[in-house]
């Protein structure tokens, strides 16, 4: 009985001076905990993920493989480069912009998109060395960042409506409601409002048990078929393991480069919001500057370049940690722990055949739901601020195209700057990135598809 004792000091006391416990205020149970907490609200990205890939033509069983994978290597990163309790994965808007936008928007393959993924995340990773990253997101107003945010979600949340039966096309009005007679919409309608309650009750992990409620009423009434086991050895990632990087040729094609700038300014912005948003929940800010962000930074940017190897879109930060945040989790402990549970999750991937759109719709929507609260905090007053914040939020999902809800807001802020008399206001990086945005339309508009 003592050995066992003294064994749980000496491991307790490693896990202290790894991850500095004492030093946070917090204790191991406490961390793992949140690790859990954090894991079963984001646990969702595994169905999700392979889902959304999956509609662009990837194979669904290695891109859940990939996900699993890349996200362990992003939460181990982060707990022992970072020592942060955030965890990183594959991102909901990056890979919606992979499928919708770029794959089945822009006619692109998926093998030849992944491509351009690869060399967004190789030059990521070279920006995010030479720490041009923080000086280029400082140079974006903030409104335009808070924008880019909400655009996304509500396209997300589109695309969730869609897959869910509940929006349809409609030749005279572009979009209809879905028929109330298909029984799978029913389904949909279901998940949201399980969704919908449980994050009205803040009961952690809303998502993740509104989708296993829904799997199991589409299994019990029959819309959903049984799958024929449920444990079983992960997928193999041959399917999509190193397709992007056997591409790069494609890289010439002109429409790629726009592709690559997309992919680029989106993992730019995404993650450095998160951590800055997580890490004033969690008390790390000192002096209103978040200490060892170039090494949260890094774990995210080579996690990235990771899954583009691997076969899946860039990873981000996720806000889901601030549910393990808030029971307590302070440090890297908690995204070691999230990390372990997404190994351990690889021997569930059979249970991917009962999670069709209909499960999967609920998540989307309700993610959107929480990314379009960055609205509030936009300048709508200022209609120099409010005009492009504007167009960035509805081009996103009327175009069904993220980059030309980006490039709108981009075009628009520095003219509006400037003849509202704020033209010192404009970093120039801003009018850099209007005349990059004016390319990026040339090429997504007017070169010819190779």
């Amino acid at each position: 009985m003592q050995k066992t004792s003294d064994s749980t000091m000496v491991n307790t006391g490693l896990l202290d001076r790894t991850f500095h416990l004492t030093e946070q205020n917090t204790t191991v149970r406490r961390e793992l905990l949140a690790g859990l907490t954090t894991f079963v609200s984001m646990a969702y990205i595994l169905f999700v993920n392979p889902s959304v890939l999956g509609a662009a033509g990837m194979n669904k069983g290695a891109v859940f493989t990939v996900t699993a994978v890349t996200s362990i290597l992003g939460c181990l990163l982060m707990a022992f480069l970072a020592n942060y309790p955030i965890a990183i994965a594959p991102g909901l808007g990056d890979n919606a912009f992979f499928t919708f936008s770029v794959v089945l928007g822009m006619g692109i393959p998926w093998p030849k998109a992944m491509a351009g993924v690869f060399v967004a995340s190789v030059l990521f990773t070279i920006l995010s060395f030479l720490k041009v990253r923080e000086i280029v997101i400082d140079a974006i107003p903030k409104d335009l960042k808070l924008a880019m945010a909400a655009g996304i979600g509500i396209f997300i949340a589109f695309v969730g409506l869609q897959g869910g039966g509940i929006i349809v096309a409609s030749k005279t009005s572009l979009v209809a409601i879905g028929s109330l007679t298909v029984p799978t919409t029913w389904l949909t309608i279901f998940g949201i409002f399980v969704i919908a309650i449980l994050m009205a009750r803040k009961v952690p992990g809303a998502i993740f048990i509104g989708l296993v409620a829904t799997t199991v009423l589409g299994l019990v009434t029959g819309l959903i078929a049984m799958p024929t086991h449920i444990i079983s050895l992960a997928p193999s990632m041959a399917p999509t393991f190193g397709v992007g990087v056997t591409h790069l040729s494609s890289i010439v094609d002109p429409q790629m480069w726009a592709v690559v700038l997309i992919f680029l300014l989106v993992a730019f912005f995404d993650t450095a919001g998160t951590l800055i948003g997580l890490a004033q929940q969690a008390g790390i800010m000192k002096n209103n500057k978040m200490p060892r962000i170039g090494r949260a930074l890094m774990s995210d940017s080579i996690s990235m370049l990771a899954g583009s190897v691997m076969g899946t879109t860039p990873t981000a930060a996720y806000v889901e940690s601030s549910a393990g945040i808030a029971v307590g989790g302070r440090t890297g402990l908690t995204s070691l722990t999230v990390g372990i549970l997404f190994a351990f999750s690889m021997l569930f991937s059979p249970l991917l055949t009962v999670v069709t759109d209909q499960v999967t719709a609920p998540a989307l929507i309700i993610v959107g739901v929480l990314m379009v609260s960055a609205l509030k905090e936009i300048h709508w007053d200022k209609f120099e601020i409010a005009m492009p914040a504007f167009l960035t939020v509805v081009g996103m999902p009327l175009t069904y195209n993220i980059s030309y809800g980006i490039a709108f807001g981009f075009l628009t802020y520095p003219i509006l700057m400037t003849v509202a008399g704020r033209r010192k206001e404009v970093n120039y990086i801003m009018w850099i990135l209007f005349f990059v945005f004016i390319l990026l339309l040339y090429v997504l508009n007017i070169v010819p598809k190779s």
